[in-house]
């Protein structure tokens, strides 16, 4: 479990009704199967063992006998596995007849937990044969032994802190307030839910919202297993829809009236660096709470459980063509009612914005005519002004010059090499050298320049620069670094990408899409540095990294406060066809490099929109100061060891 990543199953066993013996031979088999598959807890459905459509069979004593001594057997044939096993049966207890999960680990049964709430209306009539839970924990024997019993059991693996157990059963989960939350408010982590849903027309997609918006409410992982093919059919059909979902994203789900296992990886790290940062989600120990403790052992928690899930390369966009469509219309919608807000504050009717023909400022100036639309002004109040010097290249130039027209935006045109050829003199460097100097005081130029167009026609600088770049500090200090107001500030490069690509679909502009699709097949460069043969000769992703990868790495240091080790083996599987070990390894390295010495940077950023759950404003999510130590985090960067 080393990551904090375990193995999960929900199963739905073929049965008969009314057959325990059978029913407990179909259970150990799965049981068997999950353990082969190093599942570590495994979820099967309500009254398994005897069959949820027993109806008056319930009230048979030999059925009821034959479900103690399976479930004793099932208990005994867990014995010497690591695996944590909730099925349920009908339990007698004090002359009453309850419906409950029991909780089964390594030839122990640990606890009894009966379902409360009770469906007694349509088909179905559980209040006819049963009682509902208490949440108080008392004591049912047996074979001898007194084990706990009632809704307030919580199960806490003692060497894997981050795994605590509750159990809600079927029902329960459809009321309004379901027993997983006074649960997860005790402690619990995950929830299992062994259920019996019948199936009608479109519940399916209530049943998986509803789960899904449980385990995003709750910040848990919740594992639902459904019963199936060989309950009666005489009034319903079952479908084995069994789910599994974390913190409001569905992991794994089954194909209905289907009997199977469904197996995942739940990341129980996750679901805590999420609740950690929740300063409104309070989880203490309480006292109306049994709390009982199971181990798996130092030789399973510190194996490395194999992956399946699915690892998005990248993070920050969303993976469905629909949902990013929405999600583009949005993010530009939250920048640029940033800006109008501003634009109203100040009473400006003016935007200056340095145009590159790069994809950055090509997204800042589309915000801009976005934000003007919105306030109805004119977008000749739009100032787009190139500045081409030593680095620029026919086509980026080419691209500003036409990106300006097509937006109907005023356009200059102020060439800086002649002033940073005098400032070369006014500080004596040599211009043929061609160092950060060289670079920087173009940069600057550039800055200066713009900030001046600002008080000349009372108008707001708009800065460009995207998240990405700023977490690893590929700015000039106060050059493209500062403005008076950024709107790229929380938006990271390969979401930059997306953005500009969005707006060349919707536009009926035929040469504004062709200038947007070449701005977005143009390498990305600050192009401080003179071209060869024409063409651009400083490419950025070869001097920092790619930017697939940064934002991967940004994504989870900020978002969940993954540890190097961890963040590395994610990366490995999600660009595992991209890039080898090695090619990773050197730019996690360049990352947390930059990441800690570039903090000064971040520390005097100007105001900008937040868009998404992620951003690195010091007022905001990044309150670092500026003399953090990297040391612990390079430190455990240095361990990580190549395969072979």
């Amino acid at each position: 479990m080393r990551d904090g990543f375990i193995k999960v199953a929900a199963a739905t066993p073929y049965i008969k009704v009314a057959d325990c013996e059978y029913n407990s031979r179909q259970i150990r088999n799965l049981i068997e199967e999950a353990e082969g598959q190093a599942v570590r807890i495994l979820v099967l459905p309500e009254l398994c063992l005897t069959g949820y459509t027993c109806g008056e069979l319930f009230l048979q004593d030999t059925l009821l006998n034959s479900a103690m001594a399976e479930l004793k057997r099932i208990v005994d044939f867990t014995k010497g596995r690591k695996l944590f096993v909730t099925l349920g049966l009908p339990i007698l207890k004090n002359g009453k007849l309850y419906n409950v999960a029991a909780a089964v680990y390594n030839g122990k049964l640990l606890g009894f937990v009966p379902k409360k709430n009770l469906p007694g209306y349509s088909e179905f009539y559980e209040t006819r044969h049963f009682n509902p839970g208490q949440e108080a924990v008392t004591g049912i024997l047996f074979y001898g032994e007194m084990i706990p019993f009632g809704m307030n059991l919580l199960f806490n693996c003692s060497d894997f802190k981050q795994l605590t157990i509750g159990i809600e059963i079927c029902e329960d989960l459809w009321v309004p307030l379901s027993p997983s939350v006074n649960h997860c408010l005790a402690g619990a982590t995950l929830i299992l839910n062994p259920s019996a849903s019948d199936e009608t027309t479109g519940k399916d997609i209530y049943r998986r919202e509803l789960i899904r918006m449980q385990s995003a409410k709750l910040v848990c992982g919740y594992i639902y297993a459904a019963s199936g093919e060989g309950e009666s059919s005489t009034d319903l059909v079952f479908g084995a829809h069994n789910l599994i979902a974390e913190n409001g994203i569905l992991l794994k789900e089954s194909p209905r009236f289907v009997n199977e296992m469904t197996v995942t990886e739940l990341d129980m790290g996750k679901l805590i660096s999420e609740r950690r940062r929740m300063t409104t989600y309070q989880v203490s120990e309480s006292k109306d709470y049994r709390y009982i403790d199971f181990s798996f052992g130092e030789d399973i928690i510190s194996a490395e459980t194999e992956l399946t899930r699915y690892i998005d390369k990248a993070p920050f966009v969303p993976g469905k063509r629909e949902d990013r469509d929405r999600r583009c219309e949005e993010i530009i919608n939250i920048q640029a009612y940033g800006l109008k807000k501003r634009l109203e504050h100040t009473g400006l009717k003016t935007c200056v914005l340095a145009i590159s023909g790069g994809l950055d400022s090509t997204l800042a100036f589309l915000v801009i005519c976005k934000a003007f639309d919105l306030l109805g002004l004119d977008r000749k109040g739009i100032i787009a002004v190139t500045m081409p010097c030593f680095g620029t290249t026919d086509r980026t130039y080419n691209n500003a010059v036409a990106l300006a027209k097509e937006l109907s935006a005023t356009f200059l045109e102020i060439p800086i090499q002649e002033a940073v050829n005098l400032h070369f003199r006014d500080i004596g460097h040599d211009a043929s050298v061609h160092d950060v100097i060289y670079e920087n005081v173009q940069a600057r130029e550039r800055t200066q320049i713009i900030m001046d167009l600002s008080n000349k026609y009372n108008g707001l600088v708009i800065g460009t620069g995207d998240m990405s770049e700023l977490a690893l500090g590929w700015a000039t200090y106060n050059g493209d670094h500062m403005s008076m107001y950024g709107v790229n500030a929380s938006v990271p490069k390969t979401l930059v990408r997306y953005l500009v690509d969005y707006f060349a679909q919707i536009t009926e502009n035929t040469a504004l899409r062709e200038v947007l699709s070449d701005i977005l097949d143009t390498p990305v460069s600050p192009e401080l540095l003179p071209p060869k043969d024409g063409v651009i000769a400083q490419k950025t992703e070869e001097l920092v990294g790619p930017y697939e990868l940064h934002d991967f790495f940004l994504y989870y240091i900020l978002r969940y406060g993954y540890s190097p080790a961890k963040i590395f083996r994610l990366a490995k599987l999600a660009f595992t066809e991209d890039y080898c070990e090695e090619t990773i390894l050197k730019w996690l390295k360049t990352f947390y490099s930059r990441f800690f010495s570039q903090q000064f940077k971040r520390s005097c950023l100007p105001d900008g929109p937040k868009v998404g759950s992620v951003a690195v404003s010091p007022r905001g999510d990044l309150r670092m100061p500026s003399d953090a130590s990297g040391a612990l985090w390079m430190k455990e960067l240095e361990l990580i060891t190549l395969e072979a």
